[in-house]
């Protein structure tokens, strides 16, 4: 595995839970170690980060009721009060209630809202600051079979295809992944909805590298959903669902996060549950992930799965422990190694710059 050096790591946290808010850390690119350099709680509960192509703008959700967006300028220095991201501009809301995840598209910062079950697509200007409201929101509709965490919908994860064509968007609520166009106006256009297993709980997708699969992680069913994936027409189809872990769980999983290594040979995911990694073997065509092998990520609640650009380290976000544990990844076999741990109070997300 190979790919860039990367120089910093920004850490998103709970703040309502202790959390110190965003953390900006040194990352050692022999080794994969984090050293916290600074934080700012300029805004509450950042759970997750997004960071601009050029690695100067920051973007992160205030997962609130009244929930909102926020742009950080950071600067990548060598220690100092530079290493502190700085807030650029007063919060933009996102016309609906806790948004859990973000990223940039075309021009745009596009939020998935849990609470309110929307998206929201607010522009951002030529110097990285977001503009000081929503272009639009759109809505999600619809429920689910599970009478506590399914009665509305809960649009969970927001991403862009490989392709760069299409905003995919996962809802727990519904069963559903939502494929949209992004138009030049910032409007999100609905293309098409497709549906899972009634009662999975989609929680977050990876695409293949290859583009031509995508891997949807269940919440609510501790599985993970092969679709393939066709980026002329924005098409998605269920293939086949396999368990995320060995046996049954001892109660509630809650699987969190997933990623595929760059070389499309691996795919890892995170339960809170049962505090483990799992690691799957993909298949030449990524069509069949086979499950190899479960680890502990050495904390408890791991809530976000970080992939360091080489593909050499792997990074968890344990939230109720209140650490960043990174793993040294075999490159033969996938298998993660603890190599070291970083203490981050209600740690949630961990992105790379």
């Amino acid at each position: 595995m190979g790919g860039r050096q990367v120089r910093r790591a920004y850490v998103g946290s709970f703040t309502a839970a202790g959390g110190p808010g965003v953390v900006s850390a040194a990352v050692d690119p022999d080794s994969g170690a984090l050293t916290v350099l600074a934080a700012t709680d300029a805004v509450p509960d950042p759970s997750y980060l997004a960071l601009a192509p050029g690695a100067d703008t920051l973007y992160a959700v205030s997962e609130t009721s009244d929930g909102a967006l926020a742009a950080f300028r950071v600067s990548g220095g060598s220690g100092g009060s530079g290493d502190r991201p700085e807030l650029l501009a007063r919060p933009v809301p996102v016309q609906g209630d806790a948004p859990t995840h973000l990223t940039l598209h075309d021009g745009h910062l596009i939020a998935a809202n849990y609470g309110s079950g929307s998206l929201t697509a607010v522009p951002v200007h030529a110097d990285g600051s977001l503009a000081p409201a929503p272009a639009a929101v759109l809505r999600h509709e619809g429920s689910g079979p599970h009478p506590q965490r399914q009665q509305v919908p809960h649009a969970h994860q927001v991403l862009a295809d490989p392709s760069g064509c299409w905003v995919v968007s996962v809802d727990l609520g519904t069963d559903s992944v939502r494929v949209c166009a992004l138009g030049g106006d910032g409007r999100l256009t609905l293309h098409r909805e497709v549906a899972l297993r009634p009662g999975s709980g989609p929680r977050h997708l990876a695409f293949h590298p290859r583009g031509e699969r995508a891997y949807v992680l269940n919440e609510l069913a501790p599985t993970l959903t092969v679709c393939a994936w066709d980026a002329a027409d924005g098409g998605l189809k269920p293939l086949s669902e396999t368990p995320v872990l060995a046996g049954a769980p001892d109660g509630d999983a809650y699987p969190s996060a997933i990623v595929v290594a760059p070389d499309g040979r691996f795919l890892w995911t995170a339960t809170r549950g049962e505090d483990v990694l799992s690691v799957f073997a993909l298949d030449p065509r990524g069509d069949t992930p086979r499950l190899t092998a479960t680890v502990p990520c050495d904390g408890h609640w791991p809530r976000d799965l970080a992939l360091h650009p080489s593909g050499r380290f792997l990074y968890a976000a344990n939230e109720r422990s209140g650490d960043v544990t990174w793993f040294a990844v075999d490159p033969d076999t996938g298998l993660p190694r603890r190599a070291g741990a970083v203490a981050v109070p209600a740690a949630s997300c961990v992105v790379f710059g």
